[in-house]
């Protein structure tokens, strides 16, 4: 990483060599400004009014322009020679509980590299220091043409320093908030509290920019000639103007979403497919069996014979039939019994006469 600034901190009587390094960058896809008619650049150029000339960066220098118009030129020279000294110095000037600092005057964030082997000891010495304090070091430093604040906390094994806004410069909330009284209900309290209990928390590495990486899609698509993807249509919902059921159907769709099951409802439990069922008992199966033969046995006497006239007729006359069938059957067997009965007579006489 390339240094952006080359000074020391000033910890009291210390000194400490260091560099000042950029701790972010950005992803950010940038654009050209271009001709729409001939997709031409356009480019800006630099023109010096009193000449009408294109003018060399080299030839450009600073100045402030007074309010009657006149410009007064400030050279680099100028501003190393500033009466202030914090011109190549950070310079602490109190350590602070982490909780003082306002969120919102934190800005760019920078690391602070030890500018040599000399400067290992006392920046060994500042970082284990706040390290066991548990507190942040407010410095004053300068840096492109303005004295800023700062504050200067460890991250891992390295010391970072993040620009703070002037107490002044953080405008007052006044007026942002709604002046209309508004009654909050615990109901809706609660139901606030189940919503970010269900939604709960997040691993940061784990958020993207969604955004760069659907304007990459768009950019790679033009370059092959083919058409850009479609947007997907957000999903339709009504408007709900009731807060408690906009409430709930959050909670609901939040835990659906991460398949947890609402409070007090236990999961069901199902077999799972393809799995034989549980065999039954011998006693269980022959109940079973004898249930479905007796089922089965009863169920024509159940049916209904109701239909035409000729239906019935039909039905009677096959049942006439069947009759006819079983006394002729009947008379057969119980004639086929008589003539057993007289032969089993004659064979017996026939054995007493011999005897």
């Amino acid at each position: 990483m390339r240094s952006i600034w080359n000074g020391a901190i000033s910890f009291g009587l210390v000194s400490i060599p260091i560099k000042l390094v950029n701790a972010t960058e950005s992803h950010a896809i940038s654009f050209r400004q271009i001709h729409t008619e001939d997709n031409g650049r356009i480019r800006y150029r630099k023109v010096c009014e009193l000449e009408d000339r294109e003018v060399s960066q080299g030839e450009i220098g600073k100045a402030y322009e007074d309010a009657d118009g006149s410009i007064i030129p400030i050279t680099d020279e100028d501003l190393s020679h500033l009466p202030i000294p914090t011109a190549r110095t950070i310079e602490i000037v109190a350590f602070v509980p982490a909780e003082r600092i306002d969120p919102l005057q934190m800005g760019a964030a920078y690391y602070l590299a030890a500018g040599g082997a000399p400067a290992a000891k006392p920046y060994t010495l500042l970082r284990e220091a706040l390290k066991r304090s548990n507190k942040v070091a407010i410095a004053k430093y300068a840096l492109r043409g303005r004295e800023r604040l700062g504050m200067l906390r460890v991250v891992g094994d390295a010391i970072a320093m993040h620009g703070l806004l002037w107490p002044d410069e953080v405008r007052s909330p006044e007026g942002v908030a709604p002046d209309t009284d508004v009654t909050i209900r615990d109901k809706e309290l609660d139901l606030a509290d189940a919503l970010m209990d269900t939604l709960g928390e997040v691993d940061l590495e784990d958020l993207h920019d969604e955004y760069r990486e659907a304007l990459e899609e768009v950019i790679a698509a033009k370059a092959s000639g083919e058409a850009p993807p479609e947007t997907p249509q957000p999903a339709a919902g009504g408007k709900v103007l009731d807060l408690m059921a906009a409430l709930e159907n959050s909670v609901r769709a939040a835990r659906e979403s991460r398949g947890t099951p609402p409070p007090g409802e236990e999961a069901e439990v199902r077999p799972l497919r393809g799995r034989p069922e549980p065999k039954e008992t011998e006693g269980k199966k022959s109940t079973s069996t004898r249930k479905s033969a007796a089922t089965k046995k009863t169920a024509p006497a159940r049916k209904s014979t109701a239909g035409t006239g000729e239906g019935t007729k039909r039905t009677t006359t096959t049942k006439s039939t069947a009759r006819a069938s079983r006394n002729g059957e009947t008379s057969k067997s119980t004639a086929a019994k008589k003539t057993t009965t007289k032969t089993t007579a004659k064979k017996t006489a026939s054995r007493k006469r011999t005897a």
